[in-house]
Protein backbone atom coordinates (compact mmCIF):
# COMPACT_ATOMS: atom_id res chain seq x y z
CA UNK A 1 0.00 0.00 0.00
CA UNK A 2 1.14 3.66 -0.49
CA UNK A 3 0.00 6.62 0.76
CA UNK A 4 2.48 9.45 0.44
CA UNK A 5 2.69 13.42 0.75
CA UNK A 6 5.28 15.35 -1.13
CA UNK A 7 5.02 19.24 -0.47
CA UNK A 8 6.32 20.57 -3.81
CA UNK A 9 6.59 24.34 -2.77
CA UNK A 10 4.86 26.33 -0.50
CA UNK A 11 5.10 30.22 -0.29
CA UNK A 12 3.87 33.23 -1.88
CA UNK A 13 5.78 32.31 -4.78
CA UNK A 14 3.89 29.24 -5.46
CA UNK A 15 2.15 26.11 -4.20
CA UNK A 16 1.74 23.03 -4.47
CA UNK A 17 1.00 19.45 -3.38
CA UNK A 18 1.03 15.84 -4.33
CA UNK A 19 -0.53 12.96 -2.74
CA UNK A 20 0.53 9.60 -3.88
CA UNK A 21 -1.64 6.45 -3.20
CA UNK A 22 -1.12 2.95 -4.51
CA UNK A 23 -3.90 3.73 -7.37
CA UNK A 24 -3.58 7.77 -8.38
CA UNK A 25 -2.15 10.46 -7.70
CA UNK A 26 -3.88 13.93 -7.45
CA UNK A 27 -1.93 17.52 -7.12
CA UNK A 28 -3.58 20.07 -4.80
CA UNK A 29 -2.99 23.48 -6.61
CA UNK A 30 -0.24 23.91 -9.07
CA UNK A 31 1.07 27.02 -8.50
CA UNK A 32 4.37 27.73 -10.34
CA UNK A 33 4.97 27.31 -14.30
CA UNK A 34 4.46 23.70 -15.70
CA UNK A 35 8.13 23.07 -16.64
CA UNK A 36 8.71 24.01 -12.58
CA UNK A 37 6.12 21.27 -11.58
CA UNK A 38 6.86 18.86 -13.95
CA UNK A 39 10.74 19.46 -12.65
CA UNK A 40 9.34 19.24 -9.05
CA UNK A 41 7.77 15.99 -9.63
CA UNK A 42 10.87 14.39 -11.10
CA UNK A 43 12.56 15.66 -8.01
CA UNK A 44 9.74 13.17 -6.23
CA UNK A 45 10.02 9.87 -8.99
CA UNK A 46 6.26 10.90 -9.90
CA UNK A 47 5.90 11.23 -13.90
CA UNK A 48 3.18 13.76 -14.92
CA UNK A 49 1.68 11.54 -17.08
CA UNK A 50 0.45 9.66 -14.19
CA UNK A 51 -0.97 12.30 -12.38
CA UNK A 52 -4.67 11.68 -12.41
CA UNK A 53 -6.47 14.78 -11.20
CA UNK A 54 -5.81 18.65 -10.28
CA UNK A 55 -7.36 20.01 -7.21
CA UNK A 56 -7.73 24.06 -7.27
CA UNK A 57 -8.25 25.37 -3.68
CA UNK A 58 -8.85 29.23 -5.30
CA UNK A 59 -7.58 31.80 -7.84
CA UNK A 60 -4.93 33.59 -6.51
CA UNK A 61 -1.62 32.80 -8.84
CA UNK A 62 0.25 31.17 -6.32
CA UNK A 63 -1.77 28.60 -6.65
CA UNK A 64 -3.23 28.05 -10.21
CA UNK A 65 -0.18 29.50 -12.15
CA UNK A 66 0.41 26.14 -14.05
CA UNK A 67 -2.85 24.53 -13.83
CA UNK A 68 -3.56 25.68 -17.40
CA UNK A 69 -0.25 24.61 -18.86
CA UNK A 70 -0.38 21.03 -17.02
CA UNK A 71 -4.15 20.28 -17.82
CA UNK A 72 -3.42 21.22 -21.48
CA UNK A 73 0.10 18.89 -22.02
CA UNK A 74 -0.66 15.86 -19.87
CA UNK A 75 -4.61 15.67 -20.22
CA UNK A 76 -5.14 16.56 -16.36
CA UNK A 77 -8.48 16.97 -15.12
CA UNK A 78 -9.33 20.07 -13.27
CA UNK A 79 -11.20 20.51 -10.41
CA UNK A 80 -12.43 23.69 -9.54
CA UNK A 81 -15.39 25.53 -7.78
CA UNK A 82 -17.01 27.52 -10.56
CA UNK A 83 -17.05 30.84 -9.90
CA UNK A 84 -12.80 30.26 -8.89
CA UNK A 85 -12.92 28.75 -12.60
CA UNK A 86 -14.23 32.19 -13.79
CA UNK A 87 -11.96 34.47 -11.66
CA UNK A 88 -8.56 32.33 -13.63
CA UNK A 89 -10.44 32.33 -17.06
CA UNK A 90 -6.64 34.05 -18.34
CA UNK A 91 -5.27 30.42 -17.30
CA UNK A 92 -7.22 28.54 -19.59
CA UNK A 93 -8.22 28.56 -23.13
CA UNK A 94 -11.46 25.88 -22.88
CA UNK A 95 -9.48 22.71 -24.35
CA UNK A 96 -9.01 21.75 -20.28
CA UNK A 97 -11.66 19.20 -18.85
CA UNK A 98 -13.02 20.94 -15.96
CA UNK A 99 -15.12 19.55 -13.26
CA UNK A 100 -16.56 21.50 -10.81
CA UNK A 101 -17.16 21.41 -7.58
CA UNK A 102 -18.30 22.84 -4.22
CA UNK A 103 -17.31 22.68 -0.94
CA UNK A 104 -19.44 19.51 1.02
CA UNK A 105 -19.70 17.55 -2.07
CA UNK A 106 -17.30 14.85 -1.96
CA UNK A 107 -14.71 14.02 -4.96
CA UNK A 108 -13.48 9.97 -5.12
CA UNK A 109 -10.10 9.81 -7.55
CA UNK A 110 -9.02 6.10 -7.47
CA UNK A 111 -8.60 4.78 -3.85
CA UNK A 112 -9.19 8.56 -2.39
CA UNK A 113 -11.72 10.96 -1.54
CA UNK A 114 -11.57 14.78 -1.18
CA UNK A 115 -13.37 16.31 0.94
CA UNK A 116 -13.73 20.06 0.40
CA UNK A 117 -15.00 23.14 2.99
CA UNK A 118 -14.79 26.09 2.96
CA UNK A 119 -12.21 28.54 4.91
CA UNK A 120 -11.81 32.22 5.50
CA UNK A 121 -9.89 33.86 3.04
CA UNK A 122 -9.75 36.78 0.70
CA UNK A 123 -10.68 34.70 -2.39
CA UNK A 124 -13.97 34.35 -4.12
CA UNK A 125 -14.47 30.82 -2.91
CA UNK A 126 -11.88 29.77 -0.90
CA UNK A 127 -11.41 26.01 -0.11
CA UNK A 128 -9.24 23.68 1.66
CA UNK A 129 -9.49 19.75 1.47
CA UNK A 130 -9.03 16.73 3.03
CA UNK A 131 -7.88 13.55 1.48
CA UNK A 132 -8.27 10.05 2.52
CA UNK A 133 -7.14 7.29 1.56
CA UNK A 134 -10.08 4.83 1.34
CA UNK A 135 -8.21 1.53 2.02
CA UNK A 136 -6.01 2.18 5.14
CA UNK A 137 -8.25 4.87 6.36
CA UNK A 138 -5.26 7.24 6.61
CA UNK A 139 -6.38 10.97 6.18
CA UNK A 140 -4.69 14.34 5.28
CA UNK A 141 -5.91 17.96 6.27
CA UNK A 142 -4.59 21.23 3.94
CA UNK A 143 -5.40 24.83 4.56
CA UNK A 144 -2.84 26.53 3.57
CA UNK A 145 -4.41 30.07 3.18
CA UNK A 146 -6.50 30.51 6.08
CA UNK A 147 -7.37 33.66 7.69
CA UNK A 148 -9.17 32.54 10.53
CA UNK A 149 -9.52 28.49 11.74
CA UNK A 150 -13.51 28.67 12.16
CA UNK A 151 -15.70 25.97 13.76
CA UNK A 152 -16.21 24.38 10.13
CA UNK A 153 -12.91 24.65 9.46
CA UNK A 154 -12.10 22.64 12.70
CA UNK A 155 -14.78 20.10 12.48
CA UNK A 156 -13.40 19.00 8.45
CA UNK A 157 -9.67 18.86 10.30
CA UNK A 158 -10.98 16.22 12.76
CA UNK A 159 -8.98 12.77 13.07
CA UNK A 160 -6.33 14.16 10.34
CA UNK A 161 -3.24 11.94 10.08
CA UNK A 162 -1.00 14.81 9.05
CA UNK A 163 -2.33 18.78 8.69
CA UNK A 164 -0.56 20.50 6.14
CA UNK A 165 -1.11 24.37 7.59
CA UNK A 166 0.06 27.71 7.67
CA UNK A 167 2.73 30.06 9.66
CA UNK A 168 2.71 33.02 7.41
CA UNK A 169 4.20 36.13 8.77
CA UNK A 170 5.59 37.42 12.20
CA UNK A 171 3.60 40.50 13.56
CA UNK A 172 7.00 42.40 13.91
CA UNK A 173 8.77 41.65 10.64
CA UNK A 174 5.20 42.41 8.74
CA UNK A 175 4.37 45.73 10.44
CA UNK A 176 8.05 46.88 9.68
CA UNK A 177 8.28 45.00 6.21
CA UNK A 178 7.75 46.57 3.05
CA UNK A 179 4.79 46.08 1.56
CA UNK A 180 2.32 49.03 1.43
CA UNK A 181 -0.09 49.40 4.55
CA UNK A 182 -3.04 47.94 2.08
CA UNK A 183 -1.29 44.91 1.57
CA UNK A 184 -0.37 44.35 5.06
CA UNK A 185 -3.98 44.93 6.37
CA UNK A 186 -5.20 42.38 3.97
CA UNK A 187 -2.60 39.94 5.21
CA UNK A 188 -2.92 40.52 8.95
CA UNK A 189 -6.87 40.56 8.79
CA UNK A 190 -9.65 37.83 9.56
CA UNK A 191 -9.30 36.83 5.45
CA UNK A 192 -5.78 37.17 5.28
CA UNK A 193 -3.31 34.57 6.89
CA UNK A 194 -2.53 33.25 10.30
CA UNK A 195 0.63 35.09 11.89
CA UNK A 196 3.32 32.83 14.00
CA UNK A 197 1.90 34.06 16.93
CA UNK A 198 -1.85 33.27 15.92
CA UNK A 199 -0.52 29.97 14.60
CA UNK A 200 0.83 28.88 17.63
CA UNK A 201 -1.94 30.26 19.89
CA UNK A 202 -4.93 28.27 17.63
CA UNK A 203 -3.13 25.21 16.20
CA UNK A 204 -3.33 23.93 19.66
CA UNK A 205 -6.80 23.72 19.11
CA UNK A 206 -6.58 22.46 15.77
CA UNK A 207 -4.37 19.62 16.94
CA UNK A 208 -6.42 18.62 19.59
CA UNK A 209 -9.94 18.74 17.16
CA UNK A 210 -7.92 16.52 14.73
CA UNK A 211 -6.17 14.24 17.02
CA UNK A 212 -9.18 13.26 19.05
CA UNK A 213 -8.29 10.05 20.74
CA UNK A 214 -5.29 9.36 18.55
CA UNK A 215 -1.94 10.73 18.54
CA UNK A 216 -1.66 13.38 15.22
CA UNK A 217 0.99 11.89 13.19
CA UNK A 218 2.59 14.73 11.78
CA UNK A 219 2.03 18.43 11.21
CA UNK A 220 3.88 20.44 8.29
CA UNK A 221 3.83 24.42 8.81
CA UNK A 222 4.38 25.76 5.62
CA UNK A 223 5.80 29.45 5.90
CA UNK A 224 4.43 31.46 3.01
CA UNK A 225 5.48 35.51 2.52
CA UNK A 226 9.56 35.53 3.00
CA UNK A 227 9.54 38.82 3.04
CA UNK A 228 8.13 39.06 6.50
CA UNK A 229 8.88 35.81 8.28
CA UNK A 230 12.20 33.99 8.78
CA UNK A 231 12.28 30.24 9.38
CA UNK A 232 13.63 30.86 12.86
CA UNK A 233 10.72 33.16 14.09
CA UNK A 234 8.11 30.48 12.26
CA UNK A 235 9.01 27.70 15.04
CA UNK A 236 6.49 27.29 18.08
Amino acid sequence: MIFKVHVLGSGSRGNSILIESSETCILVDAGFSGRQIERRLEAVEVPPDIVGALVITHEHRDHTQGMGILARRWDIPVYIAQATAKSCSSLLNGEEELRFYRAGQAIDLGDLRVEPFLTCHDAIDPIGVTVRQRTSGLKVGIATDLGTPTLSVRHALKQCDLLILEANHDDLMLRNGPYPWSVKSRIAGRHGHLSNRAAAQRYEGLLRVAAQDEPLAGLDVTLLASAVRSPQLGLF
